[in-house]
């Protein structure tokens, strides 16, 4: 049951009778309350049940789903075939361990919704500066433009592919301003509907992806070893570096704004301590189904590769692609290197294997994906702006503000360069949402551990530990993998270049640990953190050196990193 509000905005302030957290006491400004763009609010139904209620899961039902969506854009798929491809099935308990980690953060932005009424941008427009809440906005925005080029590169390619080549790539990016169209007509529905859309998009992927598992039908005793247990029996280099990817492309920092502010889409008494508890429930329950449905569609794509590519050569797939009488010969060179494969080969290759069928039942799914990133893309743009600005914007504007900046740099790849470019920049894009982890995780790590904030709801011990982990990890894997890709450039104006942004980004971060408006909130639990951190990656660089046996530039320029982190950390 969906109630339509009289106004046109939702507010969003504490529930009235409710005390304003003391955390926000200490700030004088004069801002109106946050609002959102949500003009629907979706009613629970109230029934004297114990423990669980299919009804009320129902009511919670939704905004799981459209955060999951994050962990299936283009970006995730490519990363995905890749692994299969030159890891075979060796990774995915890493695949594994990374939505696992990336639930425990959904857990905690779901929480920080319902819990307080307000989403992490707002949060952090209450809590920071104005400098680094301003930087702090660019940051996430530049994550936000990442993932929708992801959806106009994977659009354009799924065009391309469906067409047979007919439509170019060009003109498939340009396509791909229709869809923005699209989704603001679909939005005029309502909210269910629009939760409803985005499901069936869910729905085309994993019927898309299973088939192909389905056609090429993988060893399922491989599979489950890959799967549960943690090791990569001759693995190097490559391997090594796709590992880092894998973790990389999987948590993406917008999302954790995202689903702050999607939760809030529920109509919860947060008065009620008994509501609150409840909702917090439902939405974990709905988020580990929605990440355990993307999870699947993720070891679809995943062993796919492993069982049919992975160890292939270019000799191999070029003979076979002959004989199919494919117009893409030219994407394999006459060699015996191992093929590299990307969202576009990859489509090209299981045709040549599989019949035409696998082809564009790949091309729908890639579609699909890209697609979907829209909502990612559109919501939380409206939802930073809003939060860290406290600036409203029309859906048409910031689509149109989005939609333009991702399409002009693609557009031009797209009409000067090769696919193979094309492609190439959603490595790019995985490494610059990377750089933005530290700007989401921190944050919420951070507010999530207040009392002051989030009362008896706060993070306890066990969580604050593991969740303090966990992100420690991510962050340092991920900061690992900008310099394997930094390292792949082998120009030394370019690690110059990527030394002195370095120390700029860091710079940031510890600025932005050191400028709450109340700076002793959890300062010495972020302190001890971030040095954990530190001592994380030392280690991580000096075995990944011994392993690598080198001492080249890139090793050196990393060891100057960590040591200039601590300075600033401290």
């Amino acid at each position: 049951m969906v109630k339509t509000k009289r106004k046109a905005v939702i507010r969003t302030t504490h529930t009235q009778g409710v005390s304003t957290p003391s955390v926000f006491l200490q700030n004088n400004d004069n801002d109106p309350p946050p609002t959102t763009y949500f003009d629907q609010k979706v009613s629970v139904p109230e029934e004297d049940t114990r423990f669980f209620s299919l009804r009320k899961l129902w009511a919670f039902t939704g905004p799981g789903f459209l955060m999951s969506i994050a962990y299936l854009d283009p970006g995730n798929i490519e990363s995905d075939l890749q692994s299969g491809a030159k890891a075979g099935f060796k990774l995915l308990w890493l695949l594994l361990g990374a939505t696992i980690i990336g639930l425990l953060l959904q857990r905690l932005a779901a929480r920080l919704g319902v819990v307080t009424g307000m989403h992490l941008a707002e949060v952090c427009h209450r809590q920071y500066r104005t400098v680094p809440r301003i930087l702090l906005w660019l940051m996430v925005e530049l994550a936000i433009i990442g993932s929708d080029m992801q959806e106009v590169i994977g659009c354009a390619i799924a065009f391309n592919l469906l067409s047979a080549g007919r439509i170019r790539l060009w003109a498939g990016v340009l396509i791909t301003i229709l869809d923005t169209f699209v989704f603001l007509f679909l939005d005029k529905y309502g909210l269910r509907r629009l939760e409803a859309f985005f499901g069936l998009l869910i729905t085309i992927m994993a019927i898309t992806f299973g088939c192909e598992y389905v056609m090429v039908a993988p060893d399922q005793g491989q599979l489950l070893k890959g799967m549960f247990l943690p090791y990569c029996e001759g693995c190097g280099p490559v391997q090594l570096t796709q590992a880092v990817g894998v973790i990389g492309a999987v948590i993406m920092p917008h999302n954790i704004y995202l689903h702050s502010a999607l939760v809030k889409s529920r109509e919860v008494d947060r008065s009620n301590r008994k509501e609150v508890k409840e909702a917090n429930k439902y939405f974990f329950i709905e988020s580990a189904i929605a990440l355990f449905v993307s999870f699947l569609v993720n070891v679809f794509v995943v062993a796919v590769f492993a069982q049919a590519f992975y160890q292939r050569t270019n000799m191999e797939v070029y003979t076979v692609c002959n004989q199919s009488g494919t117009p893409h010969l030219d994407l394999f060179p006459l060699d015996n290197n191992t093929l590299e494969v990307d969202i576009y080969k990859g489509g090209v290759v299981l045709g040549c294997f599989f019949g035409p069928a696998a082809l564009y039942i790949w091309a729908v799914g890639i579609l699909a994906a890209g697609q979907s990133s829209t909502m990612t893309g559109t919501y939380s743009g409206q939802f930073v702006m809003e939060g860290f600005l406290n600036l409203r914007w029309s859906r048409f504007a910031r689509v149109l503000l989005t939609r333009s900046i991702a399409i002009v740099p693609t557009l031009l790849v797209a009409v000067f360069q090769d696919v193979r470019h094309l492609t190439g920049m959603n490595d790019f894009l995985n490494v610059l949402q990377s750089m933005q982890l530290p700007f989401a995780l921190i944050p919420i790590l951070t507010f999530t551990s207040l009392p002051s904030l989030m009362s008896e709801f706060a993070n306890g011990w066990v969580f604050k530990i593991g969740g303090g982990v966990g992100i420690l990890i991510v962050c340092a894997i991920n900061m690992y993998f900008v310099v394997i890709y930094v390292t792949a450039l082998n120009s030394a104006w370019l690690y110059a270049l990527a030394a002195v942004l370095s120390i700029a980004y860091l710079t940031f971060v510890g600025y932005l640990v050191s400028s709450l408006k109340d700076p002793f909130i959890c300062l010495g639990e972020i302190v001890h953190l971030l040095s954990t951190f530190l001592k994380f990656q030392i280690a991580l660089i000096d075995a990944t050196e011994k392993y690598l046996k080198s001492a080249s530039y890139p090793f050196i320029f990393l060891k100057m990193f960590c040591l200039l982190y601590l300075l600033i950390t401290f």
